[in-house]
């Protein structure tokens, strides 16, 4: 007999969201996560509007401010683009996962500290940190353990290696917009995230320097000292050879990641925890599901992210002006 129908390896936003999704579906369901307490990471930190309604469904409504669009920026040229399709929020991610686990014990999820270091599987079922579930959602990240352990590592990753810093700055937000700083060697990532706070994440290649960085952009001046330490993250190239294996879903980054560039990690995050759950229930091919709803993440990012490191990274911006009714269409594709 299996001790619960789902174990979620990860308990971060796109782990405690697949819970949450089984729960609600009337699920037994237990979490496996290592880390106590609330769980930070380094990020955009802004849901797009697709990941809104989304969260809503699922019973959260964390507190942020909220994200009219994306503005471009680069050598004091500027390309903005307002949402159609509703507004995003930026949200501090200690603030959603809070969130995501005060709603999460209210339904009743189980939470297990400790690792997965071994996974077996058979006709029924699944065994992974001493607790045996009819199936395993392995939503543990960039590397994730349970990826490599189910024989779903899909080679190695690209060698354009690139890597996300973040810090906080406790600054009143000057923009209801997402603005996306292009320069040189990095993209730099400016989130309002409460009436006091803004949060600045920086894209790019090993060893360049965050504050370097962000002080060759003269809007950013008046930032001052950061009210966080550094937090990085990445490589953000990974890939999976399949979303699922027998009885294990690969859920969020641990299905594979093209670049964080275009910051739709948690939309298609909490989308793919819904589409496993209807696996699980029996409704829906998930391999078939979760190719149908990255499709257009997966496409547009390889091109931006192939943009961005070649020659034509200069001409981004200058395009996106010239051109703001493509650079819109690619936008509303990636926040819906």
């Amino acid at each position: 007999m299996n001790d619960v129908d789902v174990l979620v390896a990860g308990g971060g936003p796109v782990g405690l969201a697949c819970a949450i999704e089984a729960r609600l579906a009337g699920l037994t369901v237990a979490v496996v996560e290592p880390r106590e307490g609330v769980i930070d990471k380094a990020c955009g930190e802004g849901l797009m509007p697709g990941a809104v309604p989304l969260l809503a469904r699922l019973g959260i409504d964390p507190d942020g401010m909220p994200l009219r669009g994306v503005s471009y920026n680069a050598r004091g040229r500027r390309a903005d683009h307002v949402f159609r399709t509703g507004m995003g929020r930026g949200v501090r991610r200690t603030v959603l996962h809070s969130a995501l686990s005060a709603r999460a014990e209210e339904l009743g999820v189980e939470r297990v500290v400790a690792r997965v270091e071994s996974l077996g599987q058979d006709a029924d079922g699944v065994v992974a940190a001493g607790i045996r579930a009819s199936w395993l959602l392995g939503a543990d990240g960039l590397h994730s353990t349970v990826r490599r352990l189910a024989g779903l590592e899909g080679g190695a990753p690209s060698s354009r290696r690139r890597f996300g810093i973040t810090r906080h700055f406790a600054v009143e937000p000057w923009s209801d917009l997402i603005e996306i700083h292009w320069t040189p060697r990095a993209e730099i990532y400016v989130t309002p995230l409460a009436p006091d706070l803004v949060g600045v994440s920086m894209l790019g290649a090993p060893r360049t320097s965050f504050d370097e960085t962000v002080a060759g952009i003269p809007v950013l001046a008046h930032l001052g000292a950061s009210s966080t330490a550094l937090k990085g993250a990445g490589p953000f190239r990974q890939r999976a050879a399949a979303p699922s294996r027998g009885r294990v879903l690969l859920v969020g980054d641990a299905s594979g990641y093209v670049d964080a560039i275009t910051g739709e990690g948690l939309r298609l995050g909490f989308d793919q925890a819904r589409l496993a759950v209807d696996h699980v229930l029996g409704s829906g091919d998930y391999d078939a599901q979760w190719r149908r709803v990255t499709r257009d993440f997966r496409v547009l990012t390889s091109r931006l992210v192939l943009a961005a490191t070649s020659p034509a990274r200069p001409a981004i911006v200058p395009l996106a002006r010239m051109l703001p009714g493509l650079y819109g269409s690619v936008v509303e594709r990636l926040a819906r």
